[in-house]
């Protein structure tokens, strides 16, 4: 059952453009290559074996891990090393807020008052909040498959990946996650009644599928246009619908309820 509330849209919009402030990221053209990321992946094991219940016990691993990435400069690294770091960092962050929700016994980590807007890293001497690392670096990198790579803590977000992200890797592993994502539960048909169902956070970042040059933008995007944006990862089936059947574009409720799933 979809929760009820959501973020204030008032607050989430504020949060956004504040995140602009933040100092853009300028990986180095010819930068060292990837980070060790293995301390995550030990997470995401845990994760993938135990469910939602293993956050608690890897809190302190959490932690640990964002404290070795704060120990790096992610502008030393490549375009893609830098992009898997703000990603990683972000996850893990995400991860950490719905330890926060689960020791707390909170069924969302909307209950967390401030979660995604207080600081939660400190790199290069900027203290930064997942809202500030998403929207201002991450987004920033003008690649709009990261929507299927970042995790909330919810039950409607994508599914984490079993590894965490890498340069060497970033380009197969986010076109997986898309299409995965699409094929999951993020584009479901409904034939009968003419419908297809995207997900809501391609009505919230529907402009950064059909406008990448510009992100992070705030503008709204035309339904077809963000369905036309996502054909190269939908399934060939759901796609060759899509083009003969002409259906109607709708977004689904978003589930807020606490969730935390690895395939």
């Amino acid at each position: 059952m979809s929760s009820p509330t959501g973020p204030n849209p008032i607050t989430a919009a504020w949060s956004m453009l504040a995140a602009r402030r933040v100092r853009r990221p300028h990986p180095a053209a010819g930068g060292r290559g990837d980070v060790d990321h293995s301390v995550l992946g030990e997470v995401l094991t845990a994760l993938r074996q135990a469910g939602a219940a293993a956050l608690q016990v890897h809190r302190d691993t959490l932690v640990s891990y964002r404290d070795e990435l704060q120990a790096i400069d992610p502008d030393s690294l490549s375009s893609k090393a830098a992009l898997a770091y703000w990603i990683n960092l972000y996850n893990a962050g995400a991860l950490d807020l719905a330890a926060e929700a689960s020791t707390g016994g909170a069924a969302t980590v909307l209950r967390i008052p401030g979660g995604f807007r207080r600081a939660w890293a400190h790199v290069a001497g900027e203290p930064l909040s997942l809202d500030a690392i998403e929207h201002g670096k991450i987004r920033r990198f003008k690649d709009p498959r990261i929507h299927g790579g970042l995790v909330c803590g919810s039950a409607s977000c994508p599914t984490l990946r079993y590894e965490p992200f890498t340069g060497d890797g970033l380009d197969h592993n986010l076109y997986d996650q898309m299409r995965s994502f699409l094929a999951e539960g993020g584009a479901v048909r409904d034939e009968a009644a003419g419908h297809l169902y995207l997900s809501r956070i391609f009505l919230w970042f529907g402009g950064d599928f059909t406008r990448p040059r510009r992100m992070p933008t705030l503008l709204p995007a035309r339904k077809a246009a963000v369905a036309d944006a996502l054909a190269t990862w939908l399934d060939p089936e759901t796609e060759a619908w899509r083009l003969t059947g002409g259906p109607a574009i709708r977004f689904q409720p978003y589930d807020w309820s606490l969730a935390c799933a690895v395939r």
